[in-house]
């Protein structure tokens, strides 16, 4: 299965987010510069976040964005199940069904097991799994922050 870049984005947000949780509040413009990705592409993913409550925002002149939760409380298959279109094949969305042999075919079942299986593989994770290591990402975040 290929995530789009919307929800690698979010995840990523995620992750520079869970290494921080004693340093001061992140900005959408590190996080953009230090993953190479538009500024303005990057206010979209946070303010969707926001919206999911997984983030919180601040405003005003020392602001920026942190988790709205611990690291164990955010689950990696809960995050793409908000923020993925998850009907990989045009059957799984019935009201833009236009395949002839939907009725009949027996694919759709064996595609939906194989995204049953994908996605309870990531509900086996939560965000502080994930960002287990963060002097390591903090330590790369650093270095590619230097460079931006």
């Amino acid at each position: 299965m290929h995530l789009t870049s919307y929800t690698d984005y979010a995840l990523r947000t995620l992750v520079y987010l869970g290494t921080r949780k004693d340093l001061p509040l992140a900005r959408i413009k590190d996080i953009s510069n230090i993953y190479n990705i538009s500024n303005n592409h990057m206010s979209k993913v946070v303010y969707e976040l926001g919206q999911l409550g997984l983030i919180k925002t601040v405003r005003g002149k020392n602001g920026g964005i942190k988790l709205a939760h611990d690291p164990e409380e955010i689950n990696i298959g809960t995050v793409v199940r908000k923020t993925e279109n998850l009907n990989i094949v045009e059957c799984f969305d019935p009201s833009n069904n236009m395949c002839i042999i939907s009725s009949a075919c027996k694919l759709k079942f064996t595609l939906n097991e194989a995204l049953q299986a994908y996605l309870s593989v990531l509900d086996q994770y939560t965000l502080a799994d994930v960002v287990s290591n963060s002097d390591e990402l903090l330590e790369v975040f650093s270095s590619h922050q230097q460079k931006a």
